[in-house]
């Protein structure tokens, strides 16, 4: 089994894709005006609006409430990542701190509150992990 994608539903697509493609520097792809995806080596981050889910039924999902996951992105360099973004970024969580597990990292949530991590491994464990 592979993870293929992990998806993000919004009230307002064009707002958030512009968002992530402007902290990701990637271009998303788009399948139709409610549907975009970008996509990196290793994955790729889908976003449809709210309009996507009466193909999956009423109530399985809302848009800007959650809570518990954290989309992470491996990056060169989390602090010239911060230096990049933090004109357009509004909610920056964490400034680039390194973490007890050997990872630099930086948290900051999207338009709908949805918290994002750019990461660089910085210890040999790490980095090996990575490798």
């Amino acid at each position: 089994m592979n993870l293929a994608s992990l998806r993000i539903i919004t009230a307002d697509i064009q707002r958030l894709v512009q968002f992530l493609e402007n902290v990701t520097n990637l271009k998303a792809n788009w399948l139709t005006d409610d549907f975009a995806e970008i996509k990196t080596s290793s994955s790729t981050l889908a976003i449809g609006s709210t309009r996507t889910l009466s193909f999956f039924g009423e109530g399985v999902a809302e848009p800007a409430k959650n809570k518990s996951v954290i989309i992470e992105f491996r990056v060169e360099n989390v602090d010239d990542e911060y230096n990049r973004i933090m004109d357009f970024v509004n909610d920056i969580v964490q400034k680039p701190t390194t973490m007890p597990w050997g990872n630099r990292s930086l948290l900051f949530r999207d338009p709908d509150g949805n918290l994002i991590n750019f990461f660089t491994p910085v210890t040999p464990e790490a980095i090996k992990k990575f490798s």
